[in-house]
């Protein structure tokens, strides 16, 4: 058995984001996907979902721990919800907020977010940078967001939660080349890791997506899935845009990666039960097929067929 096949012996895991399924009940989300057969979820901490600043934060994350074991989902946590901080601004406050005290108040979020994510068990907690406001010039910006993560990836590394950071289209860290300037800049830390969103690739990257995954797998952590059409960043439902599947999924497999591939489709959330039910089917034709350990038998128990 070659490297890559060995690589291959345990099959990819698919999860569905929350930010997809945003007028369900969080409870009624995770049982939808533990009853479709998803491995996990991508849990945006957000006002109808695990409000990261309601009042008792801890007990409720506990909560969801046990409901999340009793389902057998694993968890990711992103940071994405659009108004959770600010009801007036998508996204807002960033990193890169001018005002000092704004850019706290993400910094809070995504502390929160460490510690939620170690009390869920997460195998990562996911992040931006936000888009470089006016008049700020880029030199300043980066300075910004390295001076911001840095207690973030303190706490990552005491909790033992990676923090994978995604480049977004439009914000200052947007490609894999951004990624890898930050992570430069910080000093290379073991608790900063990477969000490869496959749509995005197809978007902007200039590598096709397969290729992209293998330029990533040093430091990828998470994976967000959806398809998409060159140039333009518009998260459509798999199949419905350019990206070909199985080079992309058959190269996710061959790095080895364990975590969930996580499919993102936020502005779908009105028919979520039905996309979340297409999706794991489509992903599941599209990746390639998982070779036993060496050692595990391919045969049946008696009177079982395979």
């Amino acid at each position: 058995m070659t490297a890559s096949d060995q690589h291959m012996s345990r099959p990819l895991r698919f999860g569905y984001g929350t930010n997809g399924l945003a007028d369900l009940r969080l409870d009624d989300a995770l049982a939808l996907l533990a009853d479709l057969g998803y491995d996990g979820v991508g849990l945006t901490l957000d006002h109808m979902h695990l409000d990261p600043l309601a009042p008792d934060l801890t007990a409720r994350t506990a909560r969801v721990a046990r409901r999340l074991a009793a389902l057998g989902l694993s968890v990711t946590v992103e940071t994405g919800a659009r108004y959770v901080l600010d009801p007036r601004r998508k996204h807002g406050p960033s990193l890169l907020d001018v005002d000092p005290d704004d850019r706290a108040r993400r910094v809070d979020l995504l502390l929160r977010a460490v510690r939620v994510a170690a009390d869920l068990g997460a195998h990562a907690v996911h992040c931006f940078s936000g888009i470089t406001p006016a008049g700020t010039d880029t030199a300043t910006a980066w300075k910004r967001v390295s001076e911001a993560l840095t207690p973030v990836l303190d706490a990552a590394t005491e909790a033992g939660v990676p923090l994978a950071v995604e480049p977004e289209p439009g914000h200052l860290l947007a490609t894999l080349a951004d990624f890898h300037h930050l992570r430069e800049a910080l000093g290379s830390p073991d608790a900063l890791g990477l969000t490869l969103d496959i749509g995005h690739c197809q978007c902007l990257e200039p590598l096709p997506p397969a290729d992209c995954v293998r330029a990533a797998a040093p430091w990828l952590r998470h994976v967000q899935i959806e398809d998409m059409r060159r140039g333009v960043h518009d998260h459509l439902p798999l199949g419905d845009g350019e990206i070909d599947f199985p080079p992309v999924l058959e190269a996710l497999a061959a790095t080895g990666y364990q975590g969930l591939t996580v499919v993102e489709l936020p502005r779908h959330s009105h028919a979520g039960p039905h996309f979340a039910q297409q999706s794991l089917p489509f992903l599941r034709n599209a990746a390639p097929p998982s070779v036993p350990p060496p050692g595990e038998s391919t045969v049946a128990p008696e009177g079982r067929t395979p």
